[in-house]
């Protein structure tokens, strides 16, 4: 490594979904959020938009965006806060891959700017996160409208594939102004994981 190379701050970027944690915790905050009976009903009326989604014939940002519509469109944004709150408090750390947190606490200790970018709603990610000691959260939105009512839609898009890498250099600036770890797990990380100087897909090391 070049002196120059060695003097750049070093940034570790953590997908959420799948790679600090064991599975998806979309559906888990939608059960929590909205109770069993609700959720089921729920689910029911989305069938066809989870199909389609499922066999490939729907994008995931419009598949997301209906799911999030049915759950919360004219919500209180306190009342979905609250239960966000409540959910990364309670339910979050029973999903938590403890490899993963390991290395984060290597990347902490190390003195590097820790991040997690996520396309998982920042009303639960961005509550953990800070807590656990993340330095930054780049997740998805939920947009609230004139009214002072959730929409449903996400402010700011999916932060899913390309937009995770838009929002990282929003955040950060040029991408040659620092070493970049990435972990991910999946399709959403590809473009995260193509531009970092380290990449680690479905693996943390031990």
């Amino acid at each position: 490594m070049s002196e120059a190379a060695a003097n750049k701050p070093v940034v570790a970027a953590f997908d959420f979904d799948g790679t600090l944690t064991y599975r998806d915790t979309l559906f888990p905050f939608l059960l929590h959020a909205a109770g069993a009976a609700t959720f089921a009903r729920h689910l029911f009326v989305l069938a066809p938009t989870l199909a389609a989604y499922g066999l490939g014939l729907m994008r995931n940002d419009i598949a997301k965006q209906r799911v999030l519509a049915r759950f919360f469109a004219g919500a209180a944004p306190e009342a979905v806060r609250d239960q966000a709150a409540q959910f990364a408090e309670h339910q979050l750390p029973k999903l938590i891959r403890p490899e993963a947190m390991r290395r984060f606490d290597w990347h902490k200790k190390q003195g590097h700017r820790c991040i997690v970018i996520s396309a998982s709603l920042d009303l639960y990610v961005r509550h953990w996160a800070l807590k656990m000691g993340f330095d930054d959260v780049i997740a998805s939105h939920l947009e609230t409208r004139a009214d002072g009512r959730v929409s449903g839609n996400l402010s700011g898009g999916n932060c899913f594939g390309g937009e995770k890498v838009r929002r990282l250099d929003a955040l950060l600036g040029p991408r040659n102004g620092y070493t970049l770890y990435a972990y991910g797990d999946s399709r959403g990380d590809r473009e995260l994981l193509s531009v970092a100087d380290y990449a680690y897909y479905r693996k943390i090391p031990g």
